[in-house]
């Protein structure tokens, strides 16, 4: 059996179900299981989660090939196949809710009521059980049946509107955006009502959607549209509000500034020979609105000068600058490392495999010594751990010993 269940962090003693599948119930759980709750997912008997078959890329031998995509989002989980429409696959499950703190869930509406595990049955079994569900447009509503994948919300929702070189073009984000901010949400939502339940005693539901998750991050492009009147469109890598703010071009490549305040102006504009009060570049307002000369200044004061050097430049100049690093830099990066961003695995095909890792750290008041989760589980095999939660439960092995 997993590691996970004796595992630092704060969700320590904690048991999650999970039975969502592809990416933003999955995240979510794999949030909570960093933090330390014992996960447990099930999964669909022969064929799993549907990530176990996205790709390429696979790894690992050809009659067993795994997934880099599954691999994503469901470190430190166990995994148990069940059928959920047969009498074993129900009793299973009404075992571990039974036990569980926290049930997660992202089915389209209605169809947990039919496999006989409504809200009110579940809380009728578990009445401090925490249900997580997320959906793709909502539960309620004359669109809630839609069925929700992420880049049809960053349309759906507007943000390929926003994302692009311009008008023209919109492009999706290049990670699935959509699903992580529901997970995200998901799990914030259920350290809330975990909370709640400590004064209460009850559990609750708690619901989130792609659409909810992308509106409430429209940010200050939302209020633009409900307060101004103005209907916001891509325009590319600078920032719509601010300037100069965005990629510039150098002699070798390009880099990102940030020049976000008026002080910060002064400092730039006096270290490239630039005249702070020029007219049309005075304030920021000016410079957004005359945001291409902005631009073509800046590229003439960068131009004879090589990344490397420009963004030596930059940093004694006090300006927020940095590059634009392919992924392979990223995890080679000693700043990555040092913040536990890659953790690594032995997985029981793979051996030792490195991961992205959790975002969030924990330490203890006075002397401040860390008390994050340190020790990590690999993504487990398609029901590499059924035998065992079986037993935990006292319901002996699975019927006709199939996986």
């Amino acid at each position: 059996m997993s590691t996970t269940e004796s595992s630092q962090g704060p969700l320590a003693g904690h048991l999650v179900v999970d039975l969502s599948r592809a990416l933003a119930g999955p995240h979510a759980g794999m949030m909570l299981a960093d933090l330390g709750a014992r996960v447990i997912k099930v999964e669909s008997p022969g064929t799993g989660d549907d990530t176990r078959g996205w790709g390429p890329p696979f790894v690992g031998p050809e009659d067993d090939l795994q997934s880099t995509y599954f691999m994503s989002c469901n470190r430190n989980k166990e995994s148990i196949t069940l059928d959920l429409k047969s009498g074993d696959g129900q009793a299973v499950l009404r075992g571990l809710l039974e036990r569980a703190d926290v049930v997660i869930e992202n089915f389209r509406p209605g169809v947990m009521d039919r496999l006989g595990f409504s809200t009110a049955a579940m809380h009728q079994l578990n009445p401090r059980l925490v249900i997580l569900s997320i959906t793709g447009f909502g539960h309620d509503g004359p669109e809630s049946q839609r069925s929700g994948y992420d880049q049809i919300l960053q349309g759906e929702a507007g943000l390929m509107s926003l994302t692009g070189s311009g008008p023209d073009d919109p492009q999706r984000v290049g990670v699935p955006i959509a699903d992580l901010l529901s997970g995200m949400n998901g799990a914030f939502g259920v350290l809330a009502a975990l909370v709640e339940r400590n004064r209460t005693g009850q559990g609750q539901v708690v619901r989130t959607s792609l659409l909810a998750s992308l509106i409430g991050v429209h940010a200050f492009q939302g209020t633009r549209t409900t307060i101004a009147g103005e209907v916001p469109q891509a325009q590319g890598n600078h920032h719509p509000s601010i300037a100069p703010y965005g990629l510039f071009n150098c002699k070798d490549g390009s880099v990102q500034i940030s020049v976000g305040s008026e002080k910060l102006w002064q400092s730039f504009a006096a270290a490239f020979g630039l005249e702070p009060a020029a007219p049309g570049f005075a304030s920021n307002a000016e410079r957004v609105r005359n945001r291409d000369e902005v631009i073509a200044a800046v590229e003439r004061a960068f131009a004879d000068y090589g990344a490397v050097e420009l963004l030596e430049k930059l940093n004694d100049a006090g300006i927020p600058a940095g590059k634009v690093r392919s992924l392979d830099e990223v995890y080679a990066w000693e700043q990555v490392a040092s913040q536990g961003l890659v953790v690594d695995v032995q997985h029981p095909l793979l051996g030792k495999i490195s991961l992205p890792g959790p975002p969030l750290r924990f330490f203890a008041p006075g002397d401040a010594a860390e008390t994050t989760r340190t020790g990590h589980d690999a993504p487990p095999l398609l029901n590499e751990d059924g035998a065992a939660i079986r037993e935990w439960l006292g319901l002996g092995a699975t019927p006709g010993g199939s996986k």
